[in-house]
């Protein structure tokens, strides 16, 4: 007879895995960030980009599992709330898309090479944050790790395949990174700023959609009242007389 523990937690371990790994990965993006992360790094060595790449992949890990596990802790210990930071975040990212969006483009690595250590300097910020961890994804992992489950069993399992999850996002993150050269390499460059036009438009209204949703959550939030519905007295009703 099978063991029905053992059928039940690899369940609830596919179900955690795929719920985090599906809720994650379409708002990290890493195919579309690529461009971007080219684009930022223009002009820096392949060592650079390669260190680059893996440090990303690495504050990326991070920074999911720590919204995941400490994020809702964090917000209530400096009394913020998940509209808050989709605000602020969503117009950090309008303004890092205006600037792609604005800029000429990247200039040739031969005319404007980074410093190693300068290059890594970007490496959290903007490049892990909000380029590849946008406030998008922060907020998604806060509210998945809020969603508590009950039980020692369900936790550890739930815990492994969170790691797990975002441990794939890491890699493809890294993978997306670290062949981003190749790739605009193989697409030249005529197709790579058209490329880098669309996503920097498209992180310009992923901003703008972040920032609506947490002002619409802020917005419903105010306390409305409503006008006191007054008692209007017919034209030709004569007024109460007084109690004898």
């Amino acid at each position: 007879m099978p063991d029905l523990s053992i059928s039940t937690d690899l369940r609830n371990f596919v179900v955690a895995f795929l719920l985090v790994f599906a809720s994650l990965l379409p708002i990290v993006n890493p195919m579309g960030s690529a461009p971007i992360f080219l684009a930022m790094t223009a002009g820096s060595s392949d060592l650079a980009r390669r260190k680059l790449a893996t440090q990303i992949a690495i504050n990326a890990f991070i920074l999911l599992m720590g919204s995941l596990i400490f994020g809702a802790f964090v917000l209530r210990m400096f009394g913020l709330s998940v509209p808050v930071v989709q605000v602020a975040g969503g117009a950090v990212l309008c303004a890092l898309g205006w600037n792609m969006l604005s800029n000429d483009g990247p200039v040739a690595a031969e005319t404007a090479a980074l410093p190693d250590d300068k290059a890594l300097l970007r490496a959290f910020y903007p490049l892990t944050l909000p380029l590849t961890v946008d406030p998008g994804a922060i907020s998604v992992a806060i509210t998945l790790g809020a969603n508590h489950v009950h039980g020692v069993e369900r936790v550890v399992v739930g815990f492994v395949a969170a790691i797990l999850a975002v441990g794939l996002i890491a890699l493809i993150v890294w993978l997306a990174y670290r062949y981003a050269r190749h790739v605009g390499a193989w697409l030249g460059h005529s197709r790579m700023m058209v490329i880098l036009r669309l996503s920097a438009f498209i992180m310009l209204c992923i901003g703008v959609e972040i920032t609506w949703n947490g002002v619409k959550a802020l917005v419903s939030e105010l306390p409305i009242t409503g006008a006191p519905v007054a008692a209007v007295a017919a034209p030709n009703a004569s007024p109460p007389t007084a109690p004898k």
